[in-house]
């Protein structure tokens, strides 16, 4: 038979199927044309699509074969190509998809024969080529299986066979999800007895929990399963969506009463908790009561030494623990891998968006004039309240905890009124304040400036742990098809665990420093449902929250960063194709019980004592707002980039650098010019900010930007700075190859500016390869490094030695 002109789907009918067959696999043992994902959301300007073509970037994956020893253990992903194409043509892919389903082995054909690879390096060689007829058979990849994940003993085997659970609906786990479950089962089968799972917000930890105990329970492995929680709506969401099935054998412990005679246990750990010991009630079960602990939400302190959650931890130690959060690090000293160990699994926000299961998200970063320069009151101001306030300057951080500016919240309303206005004024939206205090300033400006709240009372409602009213609309804000609340102003009630799955807009109007609460913050609108038309959803940053995106901690990244200027619409342009723990009060001079002063004189978050200024007197207006998104390749793309305060700029650096004279002294006497930019930055004002103060600020050097923005000098752009200094007989001296170099370097200089040519990097690009290597360039031709550096800093002299002779 001519094989040439078969499709690929010919080869898998006509040879691979067959083959597999022949080696004694039935038919319940593998399936074809397994999807993997479901293809990324691409958002451009308001336009959001999902990647449905396979062959795209970004597009859907899916397996041709996966053969599995059951039903949810996956052995070998099998990829077939043309036979046009090599043998091994879709190995890789293959074992791209077998690492993700945590599969053994990986087998490409193009129907003349296999290439098969074992991940596991337990057989020799790893990769081998065998005729069709020789397809591994069950019995081989299992064996193998086995001795890779140590399941020895016989019980452990049998747990790892024991199936998912099913409802005939079709709903099964995702493929990830298969391998956190099946990690977490393999670990305690080999008797682990502390396991951590870390996936991201959205990606479904709570089912993945679920089909862990359903499995360990009808194995009779776990015969009573305490799963704690630290809100009251998380207890009641588990039992009524994905616990359901436990049916009559699932309790929750409620009123601190203990009830013995169920077998899966939910709990909200304030409710079996307390520091006075008639509030411990989970004392009152025996210490080996339970075989399985399960955490929720671990990252909140679970695993602290002295928190409420380690006691009961400690007290049934002879239990399994199974932490389960999406963020593992609580703080840079305490972590929860200390007591949990390394996750035998992670599922990171980044790679959920490269699926396809998680939404991406713009960001609108708005900055006003006072938290980009601060504000320094006058002497002898005194706020609304008659209160002297402290004569120092008062940056992003003190507002709204040591300093009420009223027209700074009333700015950030209008914005947030803005964008939906603009967009969808039914959008669920959730704003995070620094406090209780800020929370309820802020639904008082959003109902002052909303028509729709004056028609309906629940439009704008404060979801805070002191507010029974509020707390009472949490249920109707995350319900999908409850429109009211629209929106909710809160502190930290909702930073975790609320399944909102319709939220589109996340407002941060609070100074966040942890990478663990940014990490749940997001998560509030990672959830992608498209029968809602939620396809991604948008962040507005007022305190410069966002910084943390650059954090290695952090793993995903916008689409889209927005900055607007204060008379430009807030919406990014278009471009081309129950009760938990309550929140902490608002701060106050009082002790635990003792009645708060008024609003204005509480204590800031500057420590105790500290008196928060309340002034309604201070213009507050719009200074930077960016606008950026993620492209096909995730790499972040700046759609757009204004800068308002000139002026403001411009003081900062007369500040910062004196005279003209004093600058151009600095700026010469500086051995890399490298320092002044990072200066510049340290200050505030960094390259990007100064670019787009000035026209044609990307064609501008570093020296020019300052000089013009600063000094009102006369600029020239890098190139015409480097076509100077060819004109003029600079090089002489030199060799011909170090003539060469120098006049290389002066064209990354015209490209990219000063900074790039002091960077011996640059050395290793085009075209400087073709003089060797960097130590050869530096050695060879210039006869030392010390030398290099010498003619580095005499191209930077020649650079800008017209602006000294000027000066003069």
């Amino acid at each position: 038979m001519e094989t040439h002109p078969l499709s690929e789907r010919d080869i898998c009918t006509k040879f691979i199927t067959p083959a597999i067959q022949a080696a004694g696999w039935q038919q319940a043992q593998f399936r074809e044309e397994v999807s993997l994902t479901d293809g990324r959301v691409m958002v451009r300007g308001r336009l959001a699509a999902r990647v449905r073509n396979p062959e795209a970037k970004g597009g859907p994956k899916r397996a041709d074969y996966v053969l599995y020893a059951r039903p949810n253990v996956p052995l070998a992903v099998v990829e077939a190509k043309q036979a046009r194409f090599p043998v091994g043509q879709g190995m890789q892919q293959a074992l791209a998809y077998a690492e993700m389903l945590d599969a053994p082995f990986a087998i490409s054909s193009n129907g003349s024969a296999l290439l098969v690879h074992d991940r596991t390096g337990l057989t020799s060689p790893t990769e081998r080529e065998v005729p069709l007829d020789a397809f591994p058979t069950h019995a081989e990849l299992w064996a193998v299986f086995q001795q890779w994940k140590g399941l020895t003993e016989p019980t452990a085997v049998a747990l790892v066979e024991q199936p998912f659970y099913t409802d005939g609906s079709g709903r099964e786990p995702r493929y990830y999800q298969r391998v956190a479950i099946n990690r977490a089962i393999e670990g305690i089968a080999k008797g682990q007895q502390r396991v951590l799972l870390v996936m991201a917000t959205g990606t479904g930890k709570t089912y993945t929990a679920f089909q862990i105990i359903w499995r360990l329970w009808k194995a009779k492995a776990k015969k009573r399963i305490l799963f704690l929680a630290d809100r009251n709506i998380l207890v009641d969401q588990t039992m009524q969506q994905d616990f359901a099935p436990f049916g009559e054998v699932m309790h929750k412990v409620t009123n601190r009463e203990v009830k013995k005679n169920y077998e899966i246990y939910l709990a909200l750990y304030q409710a079996v908790t307390g520091r006075e010991e008639w509030k411990q009630i989970y004392r009152q079960f025996p210490a080996d009561f339970f075989d399985l602990v399960v955490i929720d939400e671990c990252h909140r302190g679970s695993a602290a030494d002295d928190s409420a959650w380690r006691d009961v931890l400690d007290y049934f130690s002879a239990a399994t623990h199974l932490g389960l959060t999406a963020t593992p690090k609580e703080t840079k000293e305490v972590s929860n891998l200390t007591y949990f160990g390394d996750p035998v699994y992670t599922y990171s926000l980044k790679q959920g968006i490269e699926d396809g299961f998680l939404a991406p998200y713009k960001v609108i970063r708005i900055a006003t004039d006072v938290d980009a320069v601060g504000y320094t009151p006058e002497k002898g101001k005194v706020d609304k309240l008659g209160q002297p306030v402290e004569q120092r300057q008062y940056t992003t951080k003190d507002f709204d905890r040591n300093l009420v500016l009223e027209k700074r919240t009333r700015l950030v309303a209008r914005k947030v009124w803005e964008y939906l206005k603009a967009t969808d004024p039914m959008a669920k939206t959730i704003v995070f304040c620094d406090d209780q205090d800020h929370a309820e300033r802020m639904r008082q400006e959003l109902v002052k400036i909303i028509p729709a709240a004056a028609s309906n009372r629940r439009y704008v409602m404060r979801i805070t742990g002191d507010d029974n009213e509020g707390k009472a609309q949490l249920s109707y804000f995350i319900d999908n098809d409850e429109p009211y609340p629209v929106i909710a102003t809160t502190s930290k009630l909702l930073t975790t665990g609320v399944d909102a799955k319709t939220c589109k807009l996340i407002v941060l109007d609070q100074n966040i420093n942890s990478m663990t609460e940014f990490k749940q913050i997001i998560g509030r609108g990672t959830r992608l449902r498209e029968d809602y038309q939620k396809l991604y959803f948008t962040i507005m940053d007022f305190k410069g929250a966002t910084r943390l995106f650059a954090d290695p901690d952090f793993d995903g990244e916008p689409v889209v960063i927005y900055e607007p200027k204060d008379d430009e619409p807030v919406v990014p342009p278009d471009v081309p194709p129950g009760t938990g723990d309550p929140d902490p009060p608002s701060p106050g001079p009082g002790k635990p019980g003792e009645e708060v002063t008024p609003p204005g004189i509480t204590t800031g978050g500057g420590g105790e004592g500290q008196v928060k200024y309340v002034i309604d007197d201070v213009n507050v207006r719009v200074a930077v707002e960016r606008s950026q998104y993620l492209d096909a390749d995730g790499k972040l793309i700046t759609e757009d980039y204004r800068v308002l305060l000139k002026d403001d700029i411009k003081k900062a650096l007369q500040a910062e650098f004196g005279s003209l004279t004093d600058f151009l002294r600095r700026w010469n006497s500086a051995e890399r010019k490298q320092a002044v930019l990072e200066e510049l930055a340290d200050h505030g004002v960094p390259l990007e900010v100064l670019q787009q103060a000035v026209p044609n600020g990307a064609e501008l050097d570093v020296f020019d930007l300052v000089a013009h923005v600063a000094f009102d000098q006369k600029p020239l752009t890098r190139r015409e700075r480097a076509n100077n200094v060819k004109k003029r007989d600079v090089f002489g001296k030199y060799g011909e190859q170090a003539r060469a170099v120098l006049e290389a370097l002066l064209d990354k200089f015209a490209d990219h500016g000063v900074q790039n040519i002091e960077d011996a990097k640059v050395l290793e690009l085009p075209p400087f390869d073709q003089f060797g290597s960097k130590t050869q360039i530096r050695r060879g031709i210039f006869g030392g490094v010390e030398q290099f550096t010498q003619a580095v800093q005499a191209l930077e002299q020649a650079l800008y030695e017209e602006n000294e002779k000027k000066q003069a």
